[in-house]
């Protein structure tokens, strides 16, 4: 979703309309949309379309034969790239977070318009309802865009007054077509997030005309994402013709790719999956139901999701939306918990957003009698709430299944917690697709082989993290993208918020084609004059940025962002877990905690069982250590300690061949507990060892379980 607390001020934006200049007030709500799928078999399209065949030469696969006679127009001419670069790559540009079919989310009434239609553009791009005659009755849209008089005129095709446009959170923005201009510009693929909200939806305030559960939106949107590819490919001539290919393996979307098309892949963004919310922090799902739940996005061809968003549920707690979407995000938290965020001072340089004190009337006059926002401290900028037991479950179903992680929208708490795990399995599917990760987390994700775009600032925003990244990328040898969230309810770009303007016709960032203004109805597209309105701008975006600062590093960059995804969902699904090679092997340590109820002793560390532990004896004596004998020697390039409250801050893991000299592979100075690996070039070893030399506490040290990987 949008973040917009996190963008430079926007400059004063202004488009000529018949209405004369307006200026609009920036305001987004950053909620996270997420759509709805269902599992009724493909709804049958008309069996006639009015077409009117386009004047392609043979062999101009590109073009669709049966394109109906009144619609939008692509604007760019020329080949699109096919095959890969002479190192075998795949080239082409990433939108990573985006939602196609989010207005059959939410109520259906949220985002208005839709991404096709058989029955025409004009039925496609069209207003909701209650926004007819004026936007007077447009209730969330006037109060998350902004506008000074409340009003649009709410005519889409042909004429587009007032839609789309960079600050309105309402409307259709990834039109079919627009995304297929997009395509022919260099993208190559393209997340589709199924996303919705089941608590936004109830709200009295919100107009809805269907079931706010979110399993049933995010099945329905599943289902008008395949219908979509089915209608595309009925104007390209047939089944399999279509640019519009979801694919739900990487070696299928290689496939899609060299031929020049565009790869689609489906997650999920939504707030309480599987039914996971949490009410008075009682959990309100089971293990069962996330492995159901999960089995059945399986079926569904899902590839990635994220675990929470936008609010505190069962499994995780969230990065705070900031400002007014704030506000508006938190009263959303206490219908859905019965509890607001809660936040603590951050232990560390990682923090969370600020959630400010704005007032938002409409939402705040929705809580009961008696009960009020409250004010926060500005130095406690941390969710109190982690990853909890019921998400590392699902954590650890995900990777169980192959699936990508997104870490986009979990507190530092739980982002923390998730990589920890990850990096016990040696787990590479993770990603952050849209901005929403603390910054200081992305080595840790390139080291396990993730993958990290970013969201749309204006080009001085989105060109400052680029630059960021660069040495990271560079050193894990990265490519980059955008996480456009096109109608995620956020504002883009605005015009007049780059420091020059393109020059139309300008050549795709790939070479092969020009691109030319964009003409929808009787509405002319001006990246320079509308700002980046809609998903079909996004090459005239890259060709800003370009001139903008980024230069041909940028280009370069952003047109191997699809090959950088690929390899990490390929990473992904070859993954296998490893064999924990110290399980049930001999351990020794320097002293061990006596106690008449239980044992404390070195074998528990490698028993596989997590209410056990090893406890050192002698509380005042440094250093202790705990040894395993693994019987022969093996090639290890991994070691997980999960450590009991009484850790060690400063330790040393150690391998050895014959257990008499030992060699220092990792050196921890800092440590503060739980779920530690230490990872390094694999080693031949038969004995390994933690030598703890400072406790975290004035109790010795405490290790549950010890474990040794080779990969």
């Amino acid at each position: 979703m949008a973040i917009d607390h996190a963008r430079p001020n926007r400059v004063r934006s202004e488009r000529t309309t018949e209405q004369g200049k307006r200026r609009w007030r920036p305001r987004t709500l950053a909620l996270a949309l997420a759509a709805a799928l269902a599992t009724s078999v493909l709804a049958a399209l008309p069996a006639a379309v009015s077409t009117t065949p386009a004047e392609a030469a043979p062999g101009d696969w590109w073009e669709a034969p049966n394109r109906p006679a009144e619609d939008v127009e692509l604007n760019v001419t020329g080949a699109p790239f096919t095959g890969t670069t002479e190192n075998g790559e795949v080239r082409g540009f990433i939108d990573s977070h985006t939602h196609l079919n989010s207005n059959e989310g939410f109520g259906g009434r949220m985002i208005c318009g839709a991404p096709f239609s058989p029955a025409g553009v004009a039925d496609a791009l069209k207003d909701c309802p209650d926004h007819y005659p004026d936007g007077s009755a447009a209730l969330f849209e006037n109060l998350v865009s902004g506008d000074a008089d409340g009003k649009h005129d709410p005519v889409g095709w042909p004429t587009f007054t007032d839609w789309p446009k960079t600050t309105s959170m309402s409307h259709q923005a990834s039109y079919y077509a627009w995304v297929e201009r997009s395509w022919r510009g260099g993208q190559r693929i393209l997340v589709n997030d199924l996303v919705t909200n089941g608590v936004i939806c109830s709200l009295p305030i919100m107009p809805k005309d269907r079931s706010c559960d979110e399993m049933t939106a995010i099945r329905l949107e599943a289902q008008k994402a395949r219908e979509m590819e089915a209608y595309i490919d009925e104007i390209y001539g047939g089944p399999g013709k279509g640019f519009f290919r979801i694919v739900t393996t990487p070696a299928d979307a290689r496939a899609v790719i060299e031929q020049g098309k565009l790869a689609v892949v489906l997650g999920v963004e939504m707030s309480e999956p599987f039914g996971c919310k949490m009410i008075l922090d009682v959990a309100q799902c089971s293990t069962a139901d996330i492995d159901r739940g999960l089995d059945e996005f399986e079926q569904l061809g899902i590839s990635s999701m994220f675990l929470c968003h936008k609010f505190d549920n069962a499994l995780c707690g969230v990065r705070f939306d900031t400002g007014t979407q704030g506000t508006i995000i938190n009263v959303g938290q206490f219908y859905s918990t019965g509890t607001f965020w809660q936040t603590e001072t951050c232990p560390t340089a990682r923090h969370d957003n600020p959630i400010g004190d704005a007032t938002v009337p409409e939402f705040e006059e929705q809580l009961p009698p008696g009960v009020e926002v409250p004010e926060y401290s500005a130095g406690k900028n941390c969710n109190t709430r982690g990853l909890t037991s019921l998400g590392a479950y699902a954590l650890k179903a995900m990777m169980a299944r192959n699936m990508m992680v997104e870490l986009d929208h979990m507190s530092v708490k739980a982002a923390e917690r998730s990589l920890d795990l990850l990096e016990a399995q040696g787990y590479p599917g993770v990603l952050s697709s849209h901005s929403w990760m603390d910054s200081g987390w992305t080595e840790r994700l390139y080291r396990l082989g993730g993958f990290k775009t970013g969201y749309p600032h204006d080009a001085a925003g989105f060109i400052g993290e680029w630059q960021e990244g660069s040495a990271l990328r560079a050193q894990y040898d990265k490519g980059y993208g955008f996480g456009l969230d096109f109608n995620g309810v956020g504002s883009h770009p605005a015009a007049d918020s780059a420091p020059v303007d393109i020059t139309y016709p300008f050549t795709s960032a790939d070479g092969g084609t020009t691109i030319d203004r964009q003409v929808s109805g009787e509405r002319t597209f001006d990246i320079n004059v509308d700002g980046f309105v809609h998903s079909g701008l996004a090459p005239d975006y890259l060709e800003l940025l370009r001139q903008s600062g980024g230069g041909d590093a940028i280009v370069s960059d952003l047109m191997r962002g699809a090959e950088s995804y690929l390899q990490t969902w390929e990473a992904t699904r070859d993954y296998t877990s490893a064999s924990n090679l110290a399980t049930g092997k001999p351990a020794s340590a320097s002293s061990s905690e006596w106690n008449p109820f239980t044992s404390y002793a070195p074998g528990r560390a490698v028993d596989g069982k997590a209410n056990t532990r090893w406890a050192s004896g002698n509380w005042g004596v440094n250093p202790q250590w705990l040894r395993v004998d693994l019987g022969a020697a093996e090639p290890v390039s991994r070691v997980v300690v999960e450590w009991e409250s009484a850790a060690a801050k400063a330790y040393e893991v150690q391998v050895s061949t014959d257990g008499q000299t030992w060699t220092t592979v990792s050196s921890v100075t800092n440590g503060n507990g739980g779920l530690d690996t230490a990872s390094f070039a694999p080693t031949s070893a038969r004995y390994v060892r933690v030598l703890c030399t400072v406790r975290t506490t004035e109790y010795g040290y405490s290790i549950k379980e010890m474990g040794v990987y080779s990969n």
